[in-house]
């Protein structure tokens, strides 16, 4: 059994990582990919039959590359006889970066460098570089001082199938288009003798690839060129085999394909170039095309169900975001018009131009064009109806549902790059609809196993800012319920998957206390780790969305460190420190109810075993009784506490003792972080200064969510003086 890597593009890992399986991988998903083990039947059926990976690498082999010397010696350690003859033809592709290598270019050239040493030396003569098609293909990942280098079994983007020879101005990617149909369940759809209808059709690639889809023809079944097939490891047989059973599946399925697939366009130059490639992929027989524009879309005869589906132009580098809402329009008015009972399935990246479809979606998925984040909106199409939530916002709703639009379009892409599923999209921005509004994207506990972006589902946490005595409680209360509609439009939420409470200022700051005891939760995705939270019973969810940040540095700085985190809660932190490559972590707090929480998130991520350590005490009893010395220590307290179980704490009293005990327990080279949400809190430089180094970093730590309460905490990073 091997390890390989499958890359594909962001949004697409959990439809990979259940295709990968379905070809006897062993399969987990990573960011932008999967990783998977299994013999090299197994790499070259991924070649071969996925429809969703951008390229399969193996790994060959991995090391510290905190230089150009490190990343030479760790290249020549290779035995390169074993995998390139020495007059082959070789490409290296570099990215990232690690510690001095900064460049790409420079990173593969010192790897070029170091295979075409040990060549020379071996058999005096060397591998020739040959950007296109060689024969060898390498791929080079540096980062945070480690460097991967892997074999390209590809050897060029998987999405190239071979059938494409024209393509328009704005082509959609094969295995984007692949990831569009599964979402959309096509295969389901097909089965139930529905047909698909592209009424944007462009280059065909929609419904090229759904007729392959549909006969079960390997995608790469028309490629002919592998990174592999120059490799010294190929078997030559084992890739015949695989690909003459292919071939013999591709043809049975094309002989028993329907003819149920139709695509229009209005650019006849299009309609041409569909044609051909049509006819390149062998589906020219099973397909209708038409010169037609998408406003006067109908029904295919003799279909009363099916798909309709197609990437049309949104604004991007097509089109006109000023003129492309009536062209929505009126491909929403053709589908409740003539599509009842037929699902659709739209991508575009403006939510503006989804909502000028007039169609409410069944579901959303991230998927990226490229560069380019879109949503992919499926729906059901239903007769129309008019009640209730669908009766028109009341101006005061309408200005909130605007002010989240606008909020969510801002924060689009920076949550995407951290990979954040939950975050604030409204936070009193109007004065007079006092409250915060949190979504949570996640799915029930007891899909853990199998729960992916499929079976996910937008919650939204919504926390009332008590009004004064001063405000009309009538006022009060119609305001509540239109930021409550605002919010359910604007985010497309239903009634039952919105939590609401108020939070309410009492002596002491606001409490972990109990709402309710349902005992719910959900499985959310932060940072590539999952978490558990609960949204009903307690104030607080479990976890702290303004400190997504300050938990990013904490994996930053774990690596190789024992970790104790203080006032643990949830050891949401802790989580982060192990997936830092921590040596151990320490999860303190009074509380058994978090320990355990935190345990489960621990987990839920992989970590357990003895190097994860959870401990039931008072904190400041803790670190002044306990002898083992840390390399990271985080520090997180509540602003008072006052539990029967253990002595009064005030953080703006007692942080500087606090601070100092944690000195105590730190070593000469490690580094405390310490954070709190109390807003007049003023940190007693002066009295740290005789312990500690500061360095303030509150500002860089506040997420651009948070970014209408800069003071809603603070965090400064101390090291030992």
């Amino acid at each position: 059994m091997t390890t390989f890597f499958a890359t594909c593009p962001k949004g697409l890992e959990y439809l990979l990582r259940d295709e990968l399986a379905a070809l006897g991988a062993d399969a987990h998903e990573a960011l932008a990919g999967v990783r998977f083990e299994g013999d090299l039947a197994c790499a070259y059926r991924a070649c071969l039959e996925s429809r969703l990976a951008s390229r399969i690498l193996m790994p060959l082999a991995e090391f510290d590359a905190p230089d150009a010397d490190a990343l030479y010696a760790g290249v020549q350690a290779v035995d390169w006889s074993s995998h390139i003859a020495p007059d082959a033809t070789l490409a290296i592709d570099a990215t990232g970066s690690s510690g001095s290598i900064t460049h790409s270019g420079f990173a593969a050239q010192k790897t070029k460098d170091a295979i075409v040493d040990q060549c020379r030396e071996r058999f005096d003569t060397r591998p020739s570089i040959q950007p296109d098609r060689p024969d060898v293909r390498l791929n080079l990942r540096l980062h945070k001082g480690r460097a991967t280098l892997s074999l390209d079994l590809s050897g060029e983007p998987l999405h190239r199938r071979g059938w494409r020879r024209e393509q328009g101005e704005a082509p959609l990617k094969e295995n984007l288009a692949c990831a569009m149909l599964l979402r959309a369940r096509w295969p389901d759809v097909y089965a139930q003798d529905g047909a698909l209808v592209d009424p944007m059709c462009g280059s065909g690639t929609l419904l090229i690839e759904a007729a392959w889809m549909a006969a079960d023809v390997a995608p790469a079944l028309q490629r002919d060129y592998f990174g592999f097939l120059g490799w010294r490891g190929h078997d030559v047989a084992l890739w015949q085999r695989l690909r003459e059973a292919a071939r013999e599946r591709a043809q049975q399925g094309l002989r028993k394909l329907r003819p149920c697939f139709f695509g229009s366009d209005s650019d006849p130059r299009m309609i041409a170039v569909a044609t051909h490639n049509l006819q390149t992929a062998g589906v020219a027989g099973f397909v209708t095309l038409d010169k037609r524009p998408a406003e006067h879309l109908e029904p295919p005869a003799g279909f009363v169900t099916g798909l309709v589906i197609t990437n049309p132009p949104y604004g991007e580098r097509m089109g006109d975001l000023e003129t492309l809402p009536v062209l929505y329009k009126a491909l929403g008015e053709r589908l409740r018009a003539g599509f009842t009972g037929w699902r659709a399935a739209v991508l575009t990246s403006e939510p503006e131009l989804e909502r000028a479809l007039g169609l409410r979606a069944d579901k959303h998925y991230a998927l990226f064009n490229g560069a380019l984040e879109c949503r992919l909106a499926v729906f059901d199409v239903r007769e129309p109806r008019v009640a209730g939530d669908d009766a028109p916002l009341s101006p005061g709703a309408e200005m909130v549902a605007n002010r989240i639009r606008k909020n969510l379009r801002n924060l689009r892409k920076d949550l995407s790059r951290h990979g954040v599923s939950c975050f604030r999209v409204y936070d009193a921005d109007l004065p007079e609809y006092a409250a915060a509004i949190d979504v949570y994207r996640g799915w029930p506990e007891d899909l853990a196993d199998t729960g992916d972006d499929a079976t996910a589902r937008t919650w939204l946490h919504v926390q009332e800012y008590a009004p004064p005595p001063s405000v009309d409680v009538n006022a009060a209360q119609t305001r509540w319920r239109d930021l409550l509609r605002a919010a359910r439009a604007a985010l497309e939420v239903p009634r039952e998957r919105v939590v609401t409470k108020t939070r309410a200022r009492g002596k002491g700051g606001s409490k972990y206390g109990r709402f309710a005891a349902r005992d719910e939760f959900l499985i959310v995705e932060e940072g590539g780790l999952r978490f558990l939270v609960n949204l009903h019973d307690r104030l607080d969810t479990g976890l702290f969305l303004d400190h997504r940040l300050a938990r990013e540095r904490i994996r930053e700085l774990a690596r190789d460190r024992d970790v104790l985190n203080l006032f643990a809660y949830t050891g949401t932190a802790s989580v982060y420190a192990a997936a830092g490559g921590a040596r151990s972590t320490t999860s303190v707090d009074l509380s058994q109810v978090y320990l355990e929480w935190a345990s489960r998130n621990l987990a839920l991520n992989g970590f357990t075993g003895t190097t994860q350590r959870l401990a039931q005490a008072d904190v400041q009893a803790f670190v002044n009784e306990d002898r083992t010395r840390y390399g990271l220590i985080y520090v997180d307290p509540p602003t008072f506490s006052n539990s029967a179980r253990a002595e009064d704490f005030d953080v703006q009293r007692d942080h500087v003792a606090l601070l100092e005990a944690c000195a105590r327990r730190l070593r000469d080279d490690g580094v405390v972080v310490f954070s709190n949400n109390y807003r007049r809190f003023k940190l007693d430089v002066e009295a740290l200064s005789r312990t500690f180094t500061i360095e303030d970093i509150t500002r860089a730590s506040v997420p651009a969510d948070f970014a209408r309460r800069p003071r809603i905490h603070g965090c400064w990073l101390l090291r030992k003086v």
